[in-house]
């Protein structure tokens, strides 16, 4: 019998720490990259002289401005992103863009810290801005002959020797559409009053769904999911066919390898800020584009 060949994915261009000195010597390079991605067809004055057409603009010098070259109005770029009013060089946040970008598992505001030399205050609130704008929100998956995978896992805390091991943790349910996107949520419990609403919120009706041997799935083929499918992980049985959750359960790894090598422990207050970083990364790391570009376009916007 002749073997099947698997069609081989692209690979992620590479872009590098030289690539980036290049590309962003200094903040000036920072602001006209803004400038080319926000206004792309170029700069309309809104000054009375001008009444709004679309002007030359230079930078004005010792300043995050740009002038227009006929009345002089100013306009500032990085107004309404996360780096407007920031005392922060913008260069150093792109850098720190960048640094997150080149890691699956994530790195920490410590970490940051040491690297780029700046206060555990000013990493911290860098990465809590970045991460802010990882956020792709709520989906819409599914639909009749489509595969979507729904897990969930626990996340922080300790384990401890009370009877109830699990009472101190986070957690986190994902939904992912195969061939698709990934999202993640934390939510309170596991109940079903819990995960069925959101998946009648999140997955179309009549979507194949596979799930794990969970109570609180039980009634999925009674709210208009008839194609529901459960592997029982207890008995060690994680695949029958394409009965599996095998990529939901990929996802859980890049959360606690990250949590366990770059963070340690993550405040449930912030959890979701972390998971909407993991699930961008997630979803694009099969993007054409280097990783960097897809996350900078995305936080700057």
């Amino acid at each position: 019998m002749p073997t099947r060949r698997r069609t081989a994915r692209p690979k992620m261009a590479r872009y590098t720490r030289r690539d980036f000195d290049r590309d962003f010597p200094d903040d000036g390079a920072c602001l006209d990259w803004l400038v080319s991605v926000n206004y792309p067809g170029g700069i309309a004055c809104g000054s009375t002289a001008c009444g709004g057409k679309v002007r030359k603009h230079y930078r004005v010098a010792g300043r995050a401005a740009y002038a227009c070259d006929m009345c002089g109005h100013h306009v500032y770029p990085m107004a309404g992103t996360i780096y407007e009013k920031s005392s922060t060089a913008l260069r150093t946040w792109f850098l720190a863009i960048y640094l997150m970008s080149t890691t699956r598992t994530g790195v920490s505001a410590k970490w940051l810290e040491r690297t780029i030399s700046v206060t555990y205050k000013t990493a911290w609130r860098m990465f809590r801005n970045i991460r802010s704008m990882l956020d792709e929100g709520e989906p819409r998956v599914g639909g009749v002959g489509v595969r979507v995978e729904i897990d969930e896992t626990y996340v922080g805390g300790r384990r401890t020797g009370h009877k109830d091991a699990l009472a101190n943790k986070s957690v986190v349910m994902g939904i992912h559409q195969r061939g698709g996107r990934m999202y993640g949520e934390v939510v309170p419990i596991v109940k079903r009053r819990t995960l069925t609403p959101r998946i009648e919120r999140y997955v179309t009706k009549g979507t194949q769904i596979f799930t794990d041997e969970l109570l609180s799935y039980r009634m999925l083929r009674d709210m208009g999911y008839p194609e529901h499918f459960a592997v029982n992980h207890k008995r060690n049985i994680f695949a029958v066919g394409e009965a599996h959750v095998n990529n939901v359960e990929s996802f859980w790894g890049n959360i606690k390898r990250g949590v366990d090598g770059a963070h340690h422990r993550l405040s449930p207050k912030y959890l979701q800020h972390y998971v909407d970083e993991w699930t961008f990364r997630f979803n694009h790391r099969h993007d054409a584009m280097p990783m960097f570009w897809t996350m900078l376009r995305q936080a700057s916007a």
